[in-house]
């Protein structure tokens, strides 16, 4: 005959032993949802400096803060952006090491790229620490270390916008403030957007009380600050900043120039934004407006990669420069980076030389 087990045996005890994790999961999910929910109350009304919630919400000790990136935040199409650059930088840096960078936070946070990028970008030899490391006791050690060197190579004192905890943690402000100091100091030649904001939900524990308030982090303020203080302010400026209704009658007139010369060719633009990215037609246009042949051999045609085409925008702009239109102000990576400010400037400067041709 079977026997049902004794109150004490075994049987019971394994129930409250998945009794004891059922709750505790339970506990765990309850503190993430009510975080995700006092976050959201956050980002909706970010006037109100804090809320207090209920100190059992979250396991926090006294003065501990817990940081959250507002959901909104992430899908700001300007921090994508930001996002997709950097990506793009750091994969150009490495690419021979076949390295490929598709999530800022999720690929960095353990070091080991972030190394390997700093090495290449620097010339300096990081040794170990561009070494992969499964222990993650190890790996914030490494982690440590690269920091340092970074605050050396950038002259910085220790910064609380970026540390081994934060970067670690995977906070992607932390992250993007390391990266926009790197893109300062080495010159990157992609063109990062001005202005990137990101909202950051703080939770701190105060005298038993949990409270939160919004904070906006802007990650690329600095950077965007420091190349506008680098460049002298002209007339296309104004035009952008001030008078954008008129922007479509300076593009019309441009393009009404462009194809009268490049219908030559039977080539036609029909978008001043994109169709100048790559050098070619500035090429060919100037060769047009100049009258000379340019030798196929000293551009690429087709330029396959950003190098390619930064050569092209660069061979062109040397070309403006022979014909005594001087040096315009605008950089070959912000016109391969579909920056229209900086096309129209060239296209101008040549408007203004051979309008009556």
């Amino acid at each position: 005959m079977a026997t049902s087990p004794s109150p004490g045996g075994t049987l019971k005890r394994d129930k409250g032993w998945m009794g004891t994790l059922t709750r505790r999961s339970r506990k765990a999910e309850k503190e993430v949802n009510e975080l995700e929910e006092q976050g959201k109350k956050s980002i909706e009304d970010p006037t109100s400096p804090t809320v207090a919630v209920s100190p059992d919400s979250f396991l926090l000790d006294e003065g501990q803060e817990r940081y959250m990136v507002a959901p909104n935040s992430l899908d700001d199409h300007k921090v994508r952006e930001l996002c997709e650059v950097l990506s793009d930088w750091i994969n150009d840096v490495l690419q021979d090491m076949r390295i490929v960078v598709r999530d800022i936070a999720e690929d960095l946070y353990d070091g080991h790229i972030l190394a390997l990028f700093v090495e290449k970008l620097s010339g300096r030899d990081l040794g170990a620490l561009t070494e992969v490391t499964q222990s993650v006791n190890v790996q914030k050690q490494k982690l440590d270390q690269l920091v340092t060197i970074v605050n050396e190579l950038l002259d910085r004192q220790d910064t609380d916008k970026w540390t081994m905890e934060l970067i670690h943690a995977k906070h992607l402000p932390a992250i993007l403030y390391l990266l926009v100091a790197l893109a300062k100091n080495f010159e990157c030649p992609f063109k990062l957007p001005n202005n990137v904001v990101l909202n950051v939900v703080v939770v701190q524990k105060r005298q038993g009380i949990l409270r939160s308030k919004t904070v906006p982090e802007n990650v690329t303020e600095d950077f965007s600050k420091d190349r506008e203080s680098r460049q002298e302010r002209d007339a296309f400026d104004t035009l952008f900043d001030h008078a954008p209704e008129k922007l479509s009658v300076v593009k019309k007139s441009l393009q009404g120039f462009v194809n009268k010369h490049l219908g030559k060719l039977n080539l036609e633009v029909s978008n001043l934004d994109k169709q100048f990215h790559d050098g070619v037609y500035f090429i060919l246009l100037i060769g047009l407006l100049e009258e000379y042949f340019v030798p196929l051999h000293l551009f690429h045609l087709t330029p396959n990669g950003f190098e390619q085409k930064v050569h092209n925008v660069e061979f062109a702009l040397d070309l403006l420069q022979d014909a005594g239109l001087g040096k315009p102000k605008a950089k070959p990576e912000d016109i391969v980076m579909h920056d229209l400010k900086a096309t129209l400037r060239v296209l101008y400067a040549l408007f203004t030389k051979y309008k009556n041709m």
